[in-house]
């Protein structure tokens, strides 16, 4: 056996149950904690759904505060806002409550409240290590992971760059994992964190990073979101299916946590910062076709990813799974009706002008360094020309 190396991290507390969120003001008390700053987004407040987390709060004689500012790709502006309002008061921790950007918002407000300086001063390869105060994440999307990573992605606003901060600083402390708060999600949100969640779980899978620990979670997350995902965005009120996909979000969260993202995250962080596209929806975008380039590089681990997400039977030779895998993952696209950049209302030539921008800043982050076949600059602009004209013919041989 292959001797292992792996450092792994996660919340020191995971509440996982329908209805968990009524005991959040029992899971500060099991820290000590109880002045919360709860970070969440203007949408949570207008329809009141932010009441889930404050209501408790309350009942148990604890006054919270809202920080709402959030945006749907949050960007250092905010970040800076959220200090200024977190050292107005004399809070002890931060509740992230929302989908993954009100978590990473809170995430990066702890970090850099305490260092100071630009958000840019932290993003990777700086260890974003320490924080001035915890963060309990309850998310709202079954999606992002972010509850239960050491990530928060951010945005500089003058650099038009999404920025990976990393460390154990970005880390909550604890998170609950509660499928009721996902049951207002409408469709188009339900399909783009699910493909969010099945990305963290498939590219943890076959990173050059990948480990015994993040592979079991992995492998978990793939089996729960293909089997929930259909039924999650055809019927928003199955219980049973939602239950699926926040447990496998937050295993999947958990799975690339402790391994890595790769190719499909690197390209799909540029695509956000500069056309906005939210973050899932650009890596459904992708997900065919980095597979498809992706796929020499480990194909009996896209063969077993196929087999455990159902596109594919246990009798199945590997190269007939890894072409089933991108089979489905293009049915996935139609089904779940994930737009094309074109659809999404981007113009060619904005596109197109980007791609060697893009292509480098995808370098940048170093996530394509974990990827089965490292691609060099040349074949991510292929690679982002192919995904505009949904062809494969202008990629540069291998």
């Amino acid at each position: 056996m292959t001797a292992v190396n792996a450092n792994i991290a996660s919340p020191r507390m995971l509440l996982v149950a329908g209805g968990a969120v009524k005991q959040v003001s029992e899971v500060l008390a099991k820290f000590g904690l109880s002045r919360p700053l709860v970070v969440t987004d203007p949408m949570m407040v207008k329809l009141g759904l932010v009441r889930a987390c404050l209501d408790p709060l309350e009942a148990a004689g604890l006054k919270p505060a809202v920080f709402s500012d959030t945006v749907p790709e949050p960007d250092d502006t905010v970040i800076e806002r959220g200090v200024a309002a977190m050292n107005q008061g004399s809070y002890d921790c931060l509740i992230g409550f929302g989908g993954g950007s009100p978590i990473d918002t809170a995430k990066a407000m702890a970090v850099l409240g305490q260092g100071g300086g630009k958000m840019r001063d932290y993003k990777v390869p700086f260890a974003a290590d320490s924080a001035v105060m915890p963060v309990i994440a309850i998310p709202t999307t079954a999606g992002t992971g972010s509850e239960c990573t050491r990530f928060t992605v951010i945005t500089d606003h003058e650099r038009d760059e999404k920025m990976l901060i990393a460390g154990f600083g970005c880390l909550p402390l604890a998170a609950i994992v509660d499928y009721e708060l996902t049951f207002s999600v409408p469709p188009r949100t339900t399909a783009d964190t699910g493909i969010d969640s099945f990305t963290h779980a498939l590219e943890a899978y076959v990173s050059k990073r990948s480990n015994p620990f993040s592979d079991a979670y992995a492998l978990a997350a793939m089996e729960l979101i293909g089997r929930n995902l259909r039924t999650a965005y055809a019927e928003p009120r199955n219980a049973a299916a939602r239950e699926g996909m926040m447990i496998g979000a937050t295993q999947a969260g958990l799975a690339f946590s402790n391994s890595s993202v790769a190719l499909v995250h690197g390209m799909s962080r540029p695509i956000g910062a500069h056309f906005h596209v939210p973050h899932g929806l650009s890596n459904a975008m992708l997900m065919p076709a980095i597979t498809r380039f992706s796929l020499s590089g480990a194909p009996a681990r896209y063969a077993e990813a196929a087999r455990r997400v159902g596109f594919a039977e246990h009798s199945d030779s590997d190269a007939v799974a890894g072409a089933k895998l991108i089979a489905g993952l293009e049915a996935w696209n139609k089904e779940l009706k994930v737009p094309t950049p074109a659809d999404f209302g981007i113009k060619e030539a904005d596109w197109t002008g980007k791609m060697e921008l893009m292509a480098q800043q995808a370098l940048a982050s170093g996530s394509p360094n974990n990827n089965p076949v490292i691609p060099d600059a040349a074949e991510i602009v292929a690679l982002y020309r192919e995904i505009w004209i949904g062809a494969a013919s202008n990629r540069p041989a291998r």
